[in-house]
């Protein structure tokens, strides 16, 4: 199958340097020094799982000079490019793309999907800690590199789904075609949206979340009302999060850090909004109370 990927950041560019490198047909779309530097030397990875390697050539280039009909199209922007992709993804689909949003913010595929009725769009999760550390070098800082994805209404089973699975699985990439995706979904937002909270609040990397204290402890408390949040919206963990995600957690590299946070830091747009203030609007509109996610949001700028 032809795959494109778009955005080649940590996300993007780890998926399509590893489904290169297994010999898949996949194009990656990328932008400026980024870009440059992938075309004319490839796409350098350091990983701890596969050691450090370059994959050249890489196809890669900018959105208005793709021109090819992918059967899959991987979403790697942030939340606030979403609508960019928009108009891009409706001139080279073809009936049959399938298109699989690996975002932070929940709920993105049911958004995409109603700006783009004629294709099927998935919902899914990427669990990575990857960061570009500089052009066309993309830097892991853990072994985890696993995607979940499904269908939000199985009506019917779509066997393009664990083709696209089989495909990942030959490339290194741990795929799974999930049975409850909604559930899935929220259980990585569980993680990512607490550990973004947490280190943006006491503007910390992992390292001082690994560690018993007040910082740990507020990770847990989020984490917790994340969970009573999911059970008013009638989704039911079948796993621990408090342990699951503090699995997770403890395996990166002290240095990891949330995407949020490094372009908060740079000065850049942020996923706040949907990664923080959404959980807040939530609690409030299914009357959970959710006060540690309310004292954060409020320091970092929520109005009332």
């Amino acid at each position: 199958m032809k795959y494109l990927v778009i955005g080649a950041g940590g996300t993007g560019g780890s998926i399509g340097a590893f489904m290169t490198a297994a010999d898949k047909d996949i194009t990656v779309i990328a932008r400026g020094k980024h870009l440059e530097a992938i075309q004319n030397n490839g796409l350098r990875m350091e990983t701890t799982i596969k050691g450090n390697f370059t994959v050249y050539p890489v196809k890669a280039c900018e959105m208005k000079h793709y021109n090819e009909q992918p059967d899959v199209i991987f979403v790697c922007v942030k939340g606030y490019s979403l609508e960019d992709t928009i108009p891009f993804i409706k001139r080279v689909a073809h009936k049959n793309t399938v298109v699989i949003p690996v975002l932070n913010i929940y709920g993105t595929g049911g958004r995409m999907q109603k700006l783009l009725p004629d294709l099927l769009v998935t919902d899914g999760c990427i669990y990575i800690a990857a960061e570009i550390k500089e052009p066309g070098t993309i830097l892991q800082k853990g072994d985890i590199f696993r995607i979940v994805y499904g269908e939000r209404n199985k009506s019917e089973s779509q066997p393009v789904l664990y083709e696209i699975a089989s495909d990942l699985q030959d490339s290194g990439i741990t795929s799974i075609v999930s049975d409850d995706i909604r559930r899935d979904a929220l259980q990585k937002f569980s993680y990512v949206s607490p550990m973004a909270a947490c280190g943006e609040y006491y503007d910390i990397d992992a390292g001082a979340a690994q560690q018993k204290g007040k910082v740990r402890e507020t990770f847990v408390a989020l984490m917790r009302e994340i969970e009573v949040l999911a059970q008013a919206l009638g989704i039911h963990f079948d796993v621990d999060i408090v342990e699951t995600n503090l699995y997770i957690l403890d395996t990166l590299e002290p240095t990891a850090s949330t995407s949020m946070q490094r372009d908060l830091r740079q000065g850049k747009n942020s996923e706040i909004d949907g990664l923080i203030f959404e959980v807040v609007r939530l609690g409030r509109e299914y009357g959970v109370k959710m006060p540690v996610y309310e004292m954060i949001a409020e320091k970092l700028g929520l109005k009332a």
